[in-house]
């Protein structure tokens, strides 16, 4: 019966969560961000791996040893106002290949702020970061965007990424339901989304510990968001 139980809130989460769709719509209606990318078809695969709301430095270190168990790099996108109290784990990301990306001071809805007050948000995200890494890509808090919020990041430096495979990790509990959903709509060119912090910690590292395996078995490369858009350049 839980058997059954499980079985249809897959199908459920699926049928109601079908990323391609919902990310083509998005992206025509406001361009200017990121879900995926588009890779020659004699290219390896390749999938981005993002996690967002980081740093945590109970939980961040799991999630980090995962990924050196399984050779895979990620994007962690970052809230500034964390890194005083995990500046050993900002370092240990950077010094073992992955990326630092802008998810701004603060966990909050970044499209509620005026523009001056995301300008601000923005560059002090920006200053916060500058120890650790080069800064290419910002991730509004919440994922909800404007073209006003667009032209800003871009004038900054910045390039907007979002994702097309999210597995709403950070509302559902399952990392089995979590670990599903990815192996089922990834594709060569995604960008996965995953969350860091508190109890999403644990459970990231545990979907990761489930999925990398799974990926490399089907010939992916796991990488960063900076290899995946260099990769469709080349």
């Amino acid at each position: 019966m839980l058997a059954a139980l499980a079985s249809l809130a897959v199908v459920m989460l699926i049928a109601t969560c079908a990323p391609r769709a919902v990310t083509s719509l998005a992206a025509a209606v406001l361009p200017g961000c990121l879900y995926e990318v588009k890779l020659a078809a004699h290219r390896p695969p390749l999938v981005a791996l993002t996690i967002d709301d980081a740093p945590d430095a109970a939980g961040t270190p799991a999630i980090l040893d995962t990924l050196r168990a399984y050779g895979a790099s990620a994007t962690f996108f970052v809230i500034t106002d964390q890194i005083p109290a995990a500046e050993s784990v900002m370092e240990r990301m950077t010094r073992e290949g992955h990326e630092v990306g802008n998810h701004f001071t603060a966990d909050r809805a970044s499209i509620r702020l005026d523009s001056a007050a995301f300008q601000r948000d923005l560059e002090a995200a920006d200053s916060a970061l500058l120890p650790y890494a080069p800064r290419r890509w910002a991730r509004p808090g919440s994922g909800w965007y404007s073209r006003r919020m667009v032209r800003t990041m871009e004038r900054s430096g910045y390039r907007c990424a979002l994702g097309g495979v999210y597995p709403l990790d950070g509302t559902l509990a399952s990392s089995w339901l979590s670990s599903q959903y990815i192996l089922a709509h990834v594709r060569p060119g995604a960008v996965v989304i995953l969350h860091d912090r508190g109890k999403r910690s644990m459970r990231t590292a545990k979907v990761l510990g489930r999925v990398l395996p799974e990926l490399q078995a089907r010939g992916y490369e796991v990488v960063t968001l900076t290899q995946l858009v260099s990769a469709a350049d080349q």
